[in-house]
C-alpha cells in the first residue's frame, strides 16, 4: 500500500488492496461535450447559475454536500483550458482569485482548493472546494473524497452561502441569480380564540336606565311630592332646615311614636337612586328626629331655686319616654 493511506487526511481505514492496473487503450473515448451541439454546459440557461456575466458563469451543485461550498467556474465560449485566447486566459486568473476570495469570506471556511479535471467534460470548468475551518483531517488532496463522506450541511445555510458568493461577484459586474432561503411561515388554517370566564358585575338591568331621557329623569328632582303635594322636593342644599318645619305638619313620631321600617325621606330616596351612599349624620330627617327626641337641656338658671339641686331635665315632647 502507498504511504498516503497512512496520512491523517486519508478517509479510509482497514484492510485494503490495490486494484490491478488495466492495460492502456489505443484510442481514448471522446469526452462529454466534444461537439458544441451536444455540450451540456452550452445548452444550460443562465437561470441555472448563481452568477453570470458576458464571458463567465458560476454554478453550484444540484443540492447541498458535505463541504460548506462547492462551485464550478465555466467559460461561456466552448473552449478548453489550453484553447483560451489571451484575453480569456487573463480573465481566468482574475476570476479564479475573485471567486476564491468570495468563498473564503464565508463563515467557517479556512481554505479554498482550486482544481481542474478535464477528463469528464470538454468544456472548461474549474472546481472550487471550501475546507471547513478547524477540520485538519480534511487537508490536502483528499478533500473531494471527504465531500461525499461528510454529513450534508443544512439547505438553508447552503443557499445563504450561495447568495453571499453571488453578491460578492456581482459587486464587480455581472448578475447575481442566487437568493437566500426565504422564511417558511407556518400558520394554522383556523384560529381558536380562548374565551375567558368573566363574572357579571353589572347591576340588575331593571334598575339601569334604558335611554338618555331616563338618565336625565333620574337626575332631575320631581316637581311634586305625591305624599305631600304642598311641598316639592328640592336639592339637599336648598331644603329648609328641619327645625324650621311647620309644627302643623305631622310626623311619623307624632302619629304613632314609631317610624315604620323601610320608610325613607324623599331626599334619601333621591340620593339612593343616584348611587350615593347617605350616612345617618348627613340625613336631615335623621337629624330632625334626634332633635325631636333628645332636645338640648337649657342652661340652669342660678337664680331659680328649683335648679339648685341639679335635677335632671325631663323631655316634655309627645311620645318621649
Amino acid at each position: 500500500m502507498p504511504d498516503f493511506t497512512r496520512w491523517p487526511s486519508f478517509p479510509f481505514e482497514g484492510d485494503m488492496r490495490v486494484k490491478k492496473l488495466a492495460a492502456p487503450v489505443d484510442v481514448e473515448p471522446p469526452r462529454s461535450g466534444e461537439d458544441a451541439t451536444d455540450c451540456v454546459a452550452c445548452g444550460t440557461p443562465d437561470d441555472a447559475y448563481i452568477w453570470v456575466s458576458e464571458r463567465w458563469r458560476v454554478r453550484a451543485m444540484d443540492r447541498p454536500t458535505g463541504l460548506p461550498m462547492v462551485l464550478i467556474l465555466e467559460c461561456r465560449s466552448h473552449l478548453d483550458l489550453g484553447d483560451l485566447p489571451n484575453l480569456l486566459a487573463a480573465e481566468l486568473g482574475v476570476m479564479t482569485v475573485r471567486l476564491e476570495r468570495a468563498i473564503r469570506s464565508l463563515d467557517g471556511v479556512a481554505r479554498v482548493h482550486v482544481n481542474r479535471w478535464g477528463d469528464g467534460s470538454a468544456h472548461l470548468h474549474m472546481w472550487f472546494l471550501a475546507r471547513p475551518y478547524g477540520r485538519l483531517q480534511l487537508r490536502g488532496t483528499f478533500l473531494s473524497l471527504w465531500d461525499d463522506i461528510l454529513p450534508v450541511i443544512p439547505e438553508a445555510q447552503w443557499r445563504e452561502n450561495l447568495a453571499l458568493v453571488a453578491a460578492w461577484l456581482a459587486d464587480f459586474g455581472g448578475k447575481a441569480n442566487a437568493e437566500p432561503a426565504h422564511i417558511q411561515w407556518e400558520s394554522p388554517s383556523t384560529f381558536s380564540v380562548p374565551t375567558a370566564t368573566t363574572v357579571d358585575t353589572e347591576p340588575d338591568d331593571s334598575r339601569r336606565p334604558a335611554t338618555l331621557g331616563d338618565v336625565e329623569a333620574a337626575k332631575a328632582p320631581p316637581t311634586e311630592n305625591p305624599e305631600n303635594p304642598d311641598t316639592a322636593e328640592q336639592p339637599i342644599a336648598q331644603q329648609p332646615s328641619p327645625t324650621a318645619a311647620s309644627p302643623e305638619a305631622p310626623t311619623t313620631e307624632d302619629q304613632g311614636g314609631v317610624r315604620p321600617s323601610g320608610a325613607k325621606s324623599a331626599a334619601s330616596d333621591h340620593r339612593s337612586d343616584l348611587g350615593t351612599e347617605v350616612s345617618p349624620a348627613a340625613d336631615p330627617e335623621s337629624q330632625y328626629r334626634s332633635e325631636r327626641r333628645f332636645p338640648e337641656a337649657p342652661a340652669p338658671d342660678p337664680g331659680n331655686p328649683a335648679n339648685s339641686g341639679q335635677a335632671p331635665v325631663q323631655s316634655t315632647l309627645p311620645g318621649s319616654l
